[in-house]
Protein backbone atom coordinates (compact mmCIF):
# COMPACT_ATOMS: atom_id res chain seq x y z
CA UNK A 1 0.00 0.00 0.00
CA UNK A 2 1.12 3.43 -0.77
CA UNK A 3 1.52 5.59 2.12
CA UNK A 4 2.86 9.28 3.10
CA UNK A 5 3.93 11.64 0.60
CA UNK A 6 3.64 9.43 -2.18
CA UNK A 7 0.50 8.46 -1.50
CA UNK A 8 -0.33 12.26 -1.42
CA UNK A 9 1.62 12.76 -4.86
CA UNK A 10 -0.14 9.83 -6.19
CA UNK A 11 -3.48 11.33 -5.05
CA UNK A 12 -2.89 14.35 -6.70
CA UNK A 13 -1.95 13.11 -10.00
CA UNK A 14 -5.54 11.41 -9.57
CA UNK A 15 -7.09 14.70 -8.99
CA UNK A 16 -5.17 17.04 -12.22
CA UNK A 17 -5.14 14.35 -14.37
CA UNK A 18 -8.74 14.05 -13.83
CA UNK A 19 -9.56 18.01 -14.13
CA UNK A 20 -7.32 18.17 -17.43
CA UNK A 21 -9.75 15.17 -18.79
CA UNK A 22 -12.87 17.09 -18.22
CA UNK A 23 -11.38 20.25 -19.96
CA UNK A 24 -10.35 18.26 -22.82
CA UNK A 25 -13.47 16.21 -22.65
CA UNK A 26 -15.86 19.24 -22.58
CA UNK A 27 -13.92 20.43 -25.88
CA UNK A 28 -14.16 17.40 -27.48
CA UNK A 29 -17.51 16.69 -26.56
CA UNK A 30 -19.38 20.04 -27.48
CA UNK A 31 -17.48 23.33 -27.37
CA UNK A 32 -15.83 21.89 -30.83
CA UNK A 33 -18.94 21.11 -32.59
CA UNK A 34 -20.11 24.09 -31.74
CA UNK A 35 -17.20 26.28 -32.58
CA UNK A 36 -17.64 23.95 -36.36
CA UNK A 37 -21.12 25.35 -36.74
CA UNK A 38 -19.84 28.91 -36.71
CA UNK A 39 -19.16 30.94 -39.90
CA UNK A 40 -15.42 30.16 -40.32
CA UNK A 41 -14.75 33.65 -39.82
CA UNK A 42 -16.40 33.77 -36.02
CA UNK A 43 -15.02 29.98 -35.47
CA UNK A 44 -11.96 31.44 -35.97
CA UNK A 45 -12.07 34.43 -34.16
CA UNK A 46 -13.78 32.51 -30.98
CA UNK A 47 -10.94 29.05 -31.24
CA UNK A 48 -8.17 32.04 -31.03
CA UNK A 49 -9.50 33.81 -27.78
CA UNK A 50 -9.96 30.52 -26.49
CA UNK A 51 -6.10 29.72 -27.09
CA UNK A 52 -5.20 32.77 -25.36
CA UNK A 53 -7.45 32.52 -22.42
CA UNK A 54 -5.85 28.74 -22.04
CA UNK A 55 -2.30 30.15 -21.50
CA UNK A 56 -2.98 31.93 -18.47
CA UNK A 57 -2.32 30.40 -15.14
CA UNK A 58 -4.97 28.98 -13.84
CA UNK A 59 -5.42 26.33 -16.53
CA UNK A 60 -1.42 26.11 -17.41
CA UNK A 61 -0.69 25.82 -13.69
CA UNK A 62 -2.70 22.12 -13.57
CA UNK A 63 -1.84 21.15 -16.88
CA UNK A 64 1.55 21.79 -16.68
CA UNK A 65 2.13 21.19 -12.79
CA UNK A 66 0.09 17.72 -13.39
CA UNK A 67 2.85 16.90 -15.69
CA UNK A 68 5.55 17.58 -13.80
CA UNK A 69 4.05 15.71 -11.07
CA UNK A 70 3.63 12.69 -13.14
CA UNK A 71 7.40 12.91 -14.23
CA UNK A 72 8.06 13.33 -10.57
CA UNK A 73 6.11 10.22 -9.93
CA UNK A 74 8.05 8.13 -12.70
CA UNK A 75 11.47 9.25 -11.33
CA UNK A 76 10.49 8.45 -7.61
CA UNK A 77 9.13 5.15 -8.41
CA UNK A 78 12.47 3.79 -10.50
CA UNK A 79 14.06 4.62 -7.52
CA UNK A 80 11.55 3.40 -4.61
CA UNK A 81 9.80 0.27 -6.24
CA UNK A 82 6.61 0.88 -4.40
CA UNK A 83 4.96 -2.83 -3.85
CA UNK A 84 2.43 -3.77 -6.18
CA UNK A 85 1.86 -0.25 -7.69
CA UNK A 86 4.73 0.50 -9.88
CA UNK A 87 3.35 -0.76 -13.16
CA UNK A 88 0.41 1.27 -12.59
CA UNK A 89 2.31 4.14 -11.25
CA UNK A 90 4.61 4.66 -14.44
CA UNK A 91 1.86 3.86 -16.50
CA UNK A 92 0.01 6.83 -15.53
CA UNK A 93 3.12 9.06 -15.79
CA UNK A 94 3.42 7.78 -19.35
CA UNK A 95 -0.35 8.42 -20.14
CA UNK A 96 -0.48 11.55 -19.17
CA UNK A 97 2.94 12.72 -20.35
CA UNK A 98 3.32 11.19 -23.97
CA UNK A 99 -0.52 10.85 -24.53
CA UNK A 100 -1.68 14.24 -23.06
CA UNK A 101 0.99 16.64 -22.91
CA UNK A 102 3.36 15.40 -25.41
CA UNK A 103 0.32 14.95 -27.79
CA UNK A 104 -0.09 18.72 -26.88
CA UNK A 105 3.08 19.69 -27.40
CA UNK A 106 3.20 17.99 -31.02
CA UNK A 107 0.04 18.02 -32.36
CA UNK A 108 -2.38 20.81 -30.74
CA UNK A 109 0.01 23.73 -30.21
CA UNK A 110 1.36 23.93 -33.99
CA UNK A 111 -2.26 23.94 -34.91
CA UNK A 112 -3.10 26.64 -32.77
CA UNK A 113 0.27 28.75 -33.67
CA UNK A 114 -0.85 28.04 -37.66
CA UNK A 115 -4.44 29.17 -36.69
CA UNK A 116 -3.27 32.42 -34.36
CA UNK A 117 -1.14 33.66 -37.84
CA UNK A 118 -4.78 33.69 -39.68
CA UNK A 119 -7.34 36.97 -39.59
CA UNK A 120 -10.13 35.73 -39.39
CA UNK A 121 -12.02 36.86 -42.41
CA UNK A 122 -9.45 35.82 -44.92
CA UNK A 123 -10.29 33.09 -47.54
CA UNK A 124 -7.25 31.39 -46.08
CA UNK A 125 -8.30 30.94 -42.34
CA UNK A 126 -12.07 30.11 -44.54
CA UNK A 127 -10.02 27.12 -46.05
CA UNK A 128 -7.99 25.91 -43.23
CA UNK A 129 -10.65 26.26 -40.31
CA UNK A 130 -13.07 23.06 -41.10
CA UNK A 131 -9.50 21.12 -41.35
CA UNK A 132 -8.39 22.35 -38.16
CA UNK A 133 -11.71 21.52 -36.68
CA UNK A 134 -11.43 17.96 -37.49
CA UNK A 135 -7.34 16.99 -36.96
CA UNK A 136 -7.57 19.48 -33.65
CA UNK A 137 -10.81 17.47 -32.09
CA UNK A 138 -8.80 14.09 -32.93
CA UNK A 139 -5.95 14.70 -31.34
CA UNK A 140 -8.44 16.35 -28.54
CA UNK A 141 -9.48 13.13 -28.50
CA UNK A 142 -6.47 11.49 -27.54
CA UNK A 143 -5.56 13.94 -25.07
CA UNK A 144 -8.69 13.48 -23.35
CA UNK A 145 -9.09 9.36 -23.35
CA UNK A 146 -4.60 9.06 -22.23
CA UNK A 147 -5.47 11.97 -19.53
CA UNK A 148 -8.35 10.06 -18.33
CA UNK A 149 -6.60 6.69 -18.46
CA UNK A 150 -4.07 8.20 -16.59
CA UNK A 151 -6.43 9.34 -13.71
CA UNK A 152 -7.25 6.08 -13.47
CA UNK A 153 -3.99 4.02 -13.75
CA UNK A 154 -3.14 6.59 -10.83
CA UNK A 155 -6.15 6.01 -8.65
CA UNK A 156 -5.71 1.56 -9.01
CA UNK A 157 -1.70 1.72 -8.09
CA UNK A 158 -3.94 3.49 -4.41
CA UNK A 159 -6.07 0.63 -3.81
Amino acid sequence: MIDGPYFVMTLLGVLGCGLVAGVFCGFSTFVMRALAQLPPAQGVAAMQAINVAAVRPPFMFVFVGTAVLCAVLAVVTFVVWPGGATVELLLGSALYLFGSFGVTIAANVPRNEALMKLDPGTPEATALWPTYVREWTMWNHIRTITSAAAAVAYALALT
